[in-house]
């Protein structure tokens, strides 16, 4: 079943600052949220210290993503490869890019892999570059701070390899700080703008966050756990609520949950979320997350939505001391 498009209103408490002209190097005042537009990157800050920069116009990268994102402590919250090569890391997967959306089968593009995800050569390599598709940032609506929010809304295209436009979307991701949380609501809504365009069952596919190594489970000393009660490596593909990962982050107990709002796309989403420190909510894949499921891919028909609505909250301790299963409770209503 197709969603329509469900509008989230926020009650901003104080008087808003939109960049209106959206111009370079423009700053709010210290106190609170603060928002600055560079040629390409958008930067947050909360009371003059750094929460996350959108890169918005990385083409190595082939995509918009959030890097790096700073939480509880002042602790970096995202793996910092491969935009920084830091010590100790994981230097796999190179296309896993802080905190960004991808799939892999838009229209028989990939909109996952990046050129660094191969080290093939020769025809190979030109065949596999000319099945790599791009989210390209096409505008922001809407760059405002209050003292209790950020706002980042832009749009973006979806191309082929040759610059042919597949589809597009429209993003809404909002910043505010609850009780030392950082949370982040991204809304992402898929539209058919140029036609209709095949969106294929994949296990690649969703809203993604790269955990920091230390927090992971093969090479650090993190665990997760699901809404369901699972835990650690039963926790990938199975239907959740809300995930939640946490381990230890610079002598830091800290965790990332992951929430998927009732009025999302295909509720609850199955969870691509990998003991290495992937961590995707993927409802486009169940066929690939589990064979015995029915195929998810389908065509979205020109003019046609779809929905996806979730929340990251960037916390201290595990999942029930940073109390996730009441926040999932508050997200939900």
């Amino acid at each position: 079943m197709i969603h329509p498009l469900h509008i989230t209103t926020h009650v901003l408490l104080a008087s808003v600052f939109v960049l209106a002209s959206f111009g370079p190097e423009h700053h709010v005042a210290a106190e609170g949220f603060s928002i600055s537009r560079e040629a390409t990157q958008v930067t947050i800050e909360y009371n003059g210290e750094l929460v996350t920069k959108y890169h918005y116009q990385d083409t190595d990268a082939r995509k918009p993503y959030f890097w790096p994102v700073i939480g509880p402590q002042g602790k970096p919250m995202t793996r910092a490869f491969p935009m920084e090569q830091v010590d100790g890391e994981q230097h796999d997967h190179p296309h896993h890019r802080g905190v960004w959306f991808g799939h892999q089968g838009v229209g028989g593009f990939d909109t996952w892999l990046e050129a660094a995800s191969t080290n093939v050569k020769g025809d190979k390599r030109d065949e596999f570059l000319a099945s790599l598709g791009t989210i390209a940032h096409t505008g922001f609506t809407e760059l405002s701070t209050t003292q209790d929010h950020a706002v980042i809304r832009s749009t973006n295209d979806y191309l082929d390899s040759s610059g042919t436009q597949l589809m597009a979307d429209e993003r809404s991701m909002v910043f505010q700080m609850n009780d030392g949380q950082l949370v982040m609501d991204f809304d992402i809504k898929l539209v058919a703008k140029y036609g209709d365009v095949e969106l294929q069952d994949m296990k690649d596919a969703g809203l993604n966050v790269r955990v920091p190594t230390s927090m992971s489970l093969t090479h650090g000393k993190g665990h997760i756990v699901n809404s369901e009660g699972d835990f650690d490596g039963a926790t990938w593909s199975k239907a959740a609520t809300w995930v939640d990962y946490h381990g230890p982050v610079e002598g830091e107990q800290l965790g990332i949950a992951f929430l998927n709002h009732p009025s999302s796309f295909r509720h609850p989403t199955r969870w691509h979320v990998r003991d290495y420190g992937l961590f995707t909510a993927n409802a486009f894949g169940p066929k690939s997350l589990d064979p015995k499921e029915t195929s998810g891919t389908f065509t979205l028909k020109a003019g046609e939505e779809v929905l996806l609505r979730h929340r990251l909250i960037f916390h201290q301790g595990d999942a029930e001391a940073a109390g996730i299963s009441n926040a999932y409770k508050k997200y939900a209503e």
